[in-house]
């Protein structure tokens, strides 16, 4: 299967597999939902609805840039190929 193909049938996500192998972002990520959990105890169900709305809220900011970062990094990608396919090799 070529790469475009794995792309179109789904195959490819790099959102989920960029930072698979980072221990650092696994490490935060679970600083940040043993701190999340902690909170979440000390909080009134009122202030646990406002925290699920805060949480929705940041998930889709991150969600929009993540997006803007891979289509730039795309965008990139594609404009340094074009630029050194016009280089000529003397």
């Amino acid at each position: 299967m070529t790469v475009l193909e794995d792309l179109w049938y789904g195959n490819i996500n790099p959102h989920e597999t960029f930072l698979n192998g980072n221990c650092r972002f696994k490490h935060l990520l679970s600083l940040m939902g043993k701190n999340r959990d902690n909170l979440s105890e000390t909080l009134t169900e009122k202030q646990k609805e406002l925290l699920e709305k805060y949480d929705e809220a940041v998930n889709e900011m991150h969600s929009l840039a993540e997006q803007e970062a891979f289509q730039y990094g795309f965008s990139l990608g594609v404009r340094l190929m074009m630029e050194s396919m016009s280089i000529s090799i003397d």
